[in-house]
């Protein structure tokens, strides 16, 4: 690494990403992505409120290194919002901060930092890329509480190679108390929790707003058809919601399936969400180039999900088949299904169908 770009959110983790970096003696510079301009982008709380720049900012005057401010919010809104807001239609539930990883932060950014005349992107991700064999792998953080190689699994092999994850080996409390030590505006600035995006969390809000498209009124139905009830709209349910449909029931009844075509909204007891078998769309594999025959794995569902034992199959150039050992609960299509091989992300893709254990 001779010359890195700094991807600098303004929060803590990236301020000790760009110390640690400048440590290695590589020259470095920062960077800060515009990516919307609404009136949610100053809520405190969200990634990237206006006075993240700020703290940004005093963060690369301290250490000495240029700091600039790049204007991606076209790019934001085509790459990001925009299939957020067509997924929610579809009856899915995607992940953004994916998306924006793969478009702006290891895509535009890479762009952008060849201009520069930068080898590597850095950024405060708690995760690991290693060379193993000639070939780079994405790695788990050693710190299990932090780990965000879910959120990263779309990286190549060759983004890998010039990409450089300072706090892959470090924890949270560690990395606080090295921006206290160099007396960082941000040491104690709590992390960012909503996407940035929406409002209050009010994803309904933002897909009619974004696509002047209105989800209407519908029936709540059970396995059967029967209707149940009225529901206030598709795109405001996911599978496995409980709370919010009031509709009496003697058991509590959870969202199990949407058809966004029949506008309605199937509902169904707990033990109707688990499944033992989902199709993967938009794959991309990093520690191999194909899967051959049966993979014996662990994947996870959604970020915060444990990982399970399941085969993992590759049925075509862009699917696979994932198998679990036991059913999971609330397997949902628009979230992402990441692979593991121990610490090694293999790979991973988009939830495109949830196939239910019939036996």
């Amino acid at each position: 690494m001779k010359k890195a770009l700094i991807a600098m959110s303004g929060g803590v983790d990236s301020a000790v990403a760009a110390l640690l970096t400048l440590e290695t003696g590589a020259a470095a510079v920062g960077c800060t992505m515009k990516l919307h301009g609404g009136e949610e982008a100053g809520r405190p709380g969200t990634c990237c409120a206006l006075s993240d720049v700020e703290d940004a900012r005093s963060v690369a005057v301290r250490l000495g290194m240029p700091h600039y401010v790049f204007n991606f919010q076209d790019d934001f809104r085509d790459a990001v919002i925009k299939p957020f807001c067509e997924s929610y239609l579809r009856g899915e539930t995607p992940n953004p901060c994916i998306e924006c990883n793969r478009s702006l932060k290891f895509g535009r950014l890479y762009a952008r930092a060849m201009e520069l005349g930068c080898d590597t992107v850095v950024t405060g991700h708690y995760a690991r890329a290693v060379e193993e064999n000639g070939r780079f792998l994405l790695k788990k953080a050693l710190d299990p509480d932090k780990d965000q190689s879910y959120v990263l699994y779309m990286l190549t092999p060759e983004q890998l190679r010039h990409t450089f994850f300072p706090l892959g080996t470090r924890t949270k409390p560690e990395v606080r108390r090295i921006a206290a030590e160099h007396g960082f505006v941000n040491a104690d600035k709590p992390d960012s929790q909503d996407i940035c995006f929406v409002p209050d969390g009010d994803y309904a809000a933002v897909v009619e707003r974004e696509t002047g498209v209105v989800s209407p009124p519908g029936d709540f139905i059970d396995a059967s058809g029967k209707v149940l009830g009225t529901h206030r709209g598709v795109i405001r349910y996911t599978v496995g919601q409980r709370r919010g449909l009031g509709i009496p029931a003697e058991r509590s009844l959870y969202v199990t399936s949407l058809d966004p075509a029949a506008n309605t909204v199937t509902l169904g007891y707990k033990e109707a969400l688990f499944s033992d078998t989902c199709e993967l769309r938009n794959i991309n594999l990093i520690s191999v180039p194909k899967i051959e025959g049966a993979l014996r794995a662990a994947v996870k569902i959604r970020y915060r999900h444990p990982e399970q034992p399941a085969v993992v199959t590759q049925t075509g150039p862009d699917t696979l088949l994932v198998r679990f050992d036991e059913p999971q609960r609330a397997i949902t299509k628009g979230q992402a299904a990441v692979i593991y091989d121990g610490d090694v992300v293999v790979g991973g893709g988009t939830i495109a169908k949830v196939i239910k254990d019939e036996s």
